[in-house]
Order: C-alpha cells, then sequence, then structure tokens
C-alpha cells in the first residue's frame, strides 16, 4: 500500500479552512472511491481526474484507489480540489516525489484534456492558506494575477498536468507570458456627473453629506424627480478604497465567480438588484454552497433598492441585521458562513402606486387603502435605521437647464477632506466613518450645541433613540464638511431637517 497527500481549502464564506487530501493506493479492482463528504461536483473529480491523466499521457493507477477528504466532518464542495487530488495520486503512484507537493495548498479545475480551468474563491483561498501558514499556492495559470494579489504567499501557475509535474518535482513553470505586475481595476464603470442632475440642490447636498459619513438615504418623490440619478453617482463621491477594503471587495467577487481582473477592486461597488429578488439573491444563500448575495456585492459601496415598496417585505426585513452589525451570517446545519456587508443603503420610492399623491398639479387615481397598503410595505423598523430621509420634489419650470451643481470631482474631494478630519477623530476607536460610530463611544465625543431641540422631538414622539444618535451621527458629519471641531446649533438644526420623516405624512 502506497499513501500520499496534499492541500486544498474548503471555502466557508469568508474563512476558508484548510482539508487535507489523501490518496492511498492499495491492491483490489480498478476504482476509485471517494470520501469525506463530497458533493456532486467534487465526487465527479474521480472522471475528470481519470480522463485528465489520459489526456495528458500519464498512467492512471490500476488498483484501488481511495481519496480521503479531511476532515471527514465537514461537507466539501466545488471543483476546485481536482489539483490537489492529482498531486496527492501523483505522489502516492510515485510518479512524483512528496516533498514539495505537502508543503502548497491546491486549487484549480482540470479539463478533460489536462489543461486547468478557472474556479471561483482563488483570491480568499489563498487568502486562508497564508493564514494557516501555507506559503505557497498552486493555482490555474488563467488565475495568476489574482492569487498574486495576496502578499506573503509564492504563486506557481499550471496551465496543464505537465506543469503540475514540474512543479511537484520542485521545478514551476513561473509566470511564462504572465507578467506580475499588477493594476487596479474599477468595481464597474461609474454612471454620470452629479453635474447633470439639475434642479436638485438639496438632494445633492444631502447626497454630499451621505457620502462624506456614510450614511444611509431614503429618496422618495414623484417619478422622474431624479431620485435613480442621484444614486447611481454616489459611488463617484465616495473615497477609493484602502488596500483592507479593496482585498474584502476583491475577496467576495472572487468567491461571487466575478473575474477580479489583473488588480485589486479600487472603486467602491455599486449593486442594484431588481424587485423581484429573493431572499438568497439579497442576502446570500444556495441549497448547499452558500454564495454572496447582493448586499455582500455592495461591501463598501453602495446597495441601491429602487422602487423600494415593490420588494418582498421579508427580503426588506432580512437588511435590519446587517445595517446594524455591518456583516450577514447564512447558517446551514453543518457550517455557519459569514460574509461582510458593510453597505451604504439607498432606498427610492414614489409615493403611491401611481407616484402622483401629493405632487403639486399631479392627479392620483390610487384608492386610499391602496395608498397605505403600498407605504406599509416599509416597515417602521427598516425606515428608522436609513439615516437621510428627503423627499424630492418636481423640478419647476425653467430650472432645468438653468441649475446645476458642482461636478462629481469637486464634491469627491470636499468628501475626502471631510472623511480624513474624521479618520483622525475616530481611529482611536478603530471606526472608519461617523455612521460606523456605536452609541457608547458617541456618548463619549464632545456634546454638540442645540442638544435641546433634539429632546424636543422626542418628546413629541418624532425621534426614537436610534434616531437620536443618528442625528448626533449627522450633526458630527456636518460638522466634519465644514471644518468645525464639534458640532454647533446649526449644524444639529441641519441634521435634524435630514432626519424628518415625510414618507408616512405625504402619503
Amino acid at each position: 500500500m502506497t499513501t500520499s497527500s496534499a492541500w486544498s481549502v474548503a471555502l466557508l464564506g469568508m474563512d476558508a479552512r484548510p482539508v487535507e487530501v489523501e490518496a492511498s493506493i492499495t491492491s483490489g479492482l480498478p476504482r476509485v472511491v471517494m470520501v469525506g463528504l463530497p458533493d456532486t461536483a467534487l465526487y465527479e473529480a474521480r472522471d475528470r481526474c481519470r480522463a485528465a491523466f489520459a489526456g495528458a499521457g500519464l498512467g492512471w493507477p490500476s488498483q484501488l484507489l481511495t481519496i480521503n477528504l479531511t476532515p471527514a466532518w465537514l461537507p466539501k464542495s466545488g471543483s476546485h480540489y481536482d489539483l490537489a487530488i492529482v498531486a496527492a495520486v501523483l505522489m502516492a503512484d510515485e510518479k512524483a516525489p512528496g516533498d514539495v507537493g505537502r508543503r502548497c495548498v491546491f486549487m484549480g479545475e482540470l479539463g478533460l484534456d489536462g489543461c486547468t480551468r478557472p474556479v471561483r474563491g482563488i483570491l480568499p483561498g489563498v487568502l486562508a492558506a497564508r493564514r494557516v501558514g501555507f506559503d505557497t499556492a498552486v493555482v490555474p495559470a488563467v488565475q495568476y494575477r489574482e492569487a498574486s494579489l495576496v502578499e506573503g504567499v509564492t504563486v506557481w501557475p499550471v496551465a496543464d498536468l505537465a506543469d503540475l509535474v514540474e512543479v511537484l518535482h520542485g521545478r514551476p513553470v513561473l509566470a511564462r507570458s504572465m507578467p506580475q505586475d499588477t493594476v487596479d481595476v474599477p468595481a464597474q464603470r461609474l454612471v454620470g456627473d452629479l453635474c447633470e442632475v439639475k434642479g436638485q440642490p438639496e438632494a445633492c447636498w444631502a447626497l454630499e453629506v451621505a457620502a462624506a459619513g456614510g450614511h444611509h438615504v431614503f429618496l422618495h418623490g414623484a417619478p422622474g424627480v431624479g431620485k435613480s440619478m442621484l444614486a447611481q453617482r454616489l459611488p463617484g463621491l465616495l473615497p477609493a478604497l484602502d488596500d483592507e477594503s479593496a482585498l474584502e471587495v476583491s475577496a467576495v467577487r472572487s468567491l461571487a465567480g466575478i473575474e477580479v481582473g489583473g488588480g485589486l477592486v479600487r472603486t467602491p461597488p455599486f449593486s442594484n438588484p431588481h424587485h423581484n429578488a429573493s431572499m438568497a439573491a439579497m442576502v446570500g444563500g444556495g441549497s448547499r454552497v452558500a454564495s454572496p448575495g447582493a448586499i455582500s456585492l455592495a461591501h463598501r459601496g453602495v446597495l441601491f433598492l429602487d422602487e423600494a415598496p415593490e420588494f418582498s417585505p421579508r427580503v426588506l426585513e432580512a437588511l435590519r441585521t446587517p445595517l446594524e452589525t455591518g456583516e450577514v451570517t447564512i447558517a446551514r446545519a453543518n457550517a455557519q458562513v459569514r460574509y461582510p456587508a458593510r453597505f451604504q443603503l439607498v432606498l427610492a420610492a414614489n409615493p403611491c402606486p401611481c407616484g402622483m399623491s401629493g405632487v403639486p398639479g399631479g392627479r392620483c387615481t390610487c384608492a386610499p387603502m391602496s395608498i397605505r397598503r403600498y407605504n406599509d410595505r416599509l416597515s417602521g423598523p427598516i425606515l428608522d435605521r436609513i439615516d437621510i430621509h428627503l423627499r424630492l420634489m418636481p423640478n419647476l419650470a425653467g430650472l432645468v437647464d438653468s441649475l446645476s451643481g458642482d461636478p462629481t470631482a469637486v464634491v469627491a474631494q470636499r468628501v475626502a477632506e471631510a472623511r480624513e478630519r474624521m479618520s483622525v477623530r475616530l481611529t482611536p476607536v478603530k471606526c472608519r466613518t461617523n455612521a460606523e460610530v456605536p452609541g457608547s463611544v458617541l456618548r463619549r465625543m464632545p456634546r454638540p450645541q442645540g442638544t435641546e431641540l433634539l429632546d424636543d422631538a422626542m418628546r413629541q414622539g418624532r425621534l426614537s433613540a436610534r434616531g437620536y444618535d443618528k442625528v448626533v451621527r449627522l450633526a458630527w458629519t456636518l460638522a466634519d464638511l465644514a471644518g468645525r471641531q464639534v458640532p454647533d446649533r446649526e449644524d444639529l438644526a441641519g441634521a435634524l431637517s435630514l432626519r424628518q420623516d415625510e414618507w408616512r405624512a405625504a402619503a
């Protein structure tokens, strides 16, 4: 009996666990037995690997071959174990020495001709390998750049089984035609400039405040007033992602099967799911493999829900915990997976199904009960978690062509300066923006002037305890934009005006 092993990783959300792939060749009928809770895609690796051996001109073992995936209690899924299985079989069959292969982590799928194919999760897999002590990773050649984004790990690309044999002999084929320099790439192409939004100066100012402090926004108003235009331009106001955030965003995209390209994603992402999105599509999930959802794809960026009342109430209510914690945990019978979800939520809604309720000069055709049901689809707990509530009015005659605000580049510079001020203040408490400051920390900061305005609003029932803290955070953002050390009464009044919830009243 000859036995050998290689290493791969099991992807569990943003976390990963090392998996030892053992291969044992013993006397018996020539067949392959795979144990260790593989899913269908992994179980079919037996046939893929055997055909790949034949395509590469290598001989598959003609005895009983047992492949064990350890730990055996952990469910394994995906096709990225192919390279580890083949490496273990080559070493067990004494076609390659075992000293090199046991020090590497292998990730990659094999084609029937022996060539390697890309797989999802290369970036978080290599990150996990570094975390548990591996310093070398073997990946498909086409994903060499993505794996090379992880510092401290030597990446050996393999284009086919011949390259893998060279790696196992300690003769890696290093980046034959793959330059090692990487170029940062955007998450998506930004849409338009803020100066294209005409006749909505208050909304543009509110968007600047939201970008500076990382605040959530609820835009409601008649159709055509510019709600979608404003939301699409918010990512352009946000600062470029730092190294840590860029690595997180790139890892989430890798897990979702989105090509990362030749560098880290530096542009804040923009996720815009349709209103028929399911629970799994929004928060993540799946039958066996829990994939990231829209809220995780919007991590460190913007999640825009257009026509928010048309979303399923269950889907909207599922946003409550991520809005507070900045992450989502998906529970399964055998494991729990965690995905980051620190996003800025932008909701957009019409005042009623026809969109004309409360609009000057408009004629609403909706029944009162229809308007009531439409508005009730956005619950109080969700609206209470939104920092900025803004009702957009239709443009007055002549303003569309005459009024134009500052361009995105100018506003983004002001946002960057405000972020720098709050960074100096918030670094000791390990927060990035005012919106992330916990209430306990917020109450230890210098008290803003004019807090009696908030006390009156609470006595009148216009503010909850959560709303009180959100207004104070908005006031700090206004002070940062103005260059003040502590919010004054004017900042607090401005923050309170941004918090006024006219959604129910307008209906």
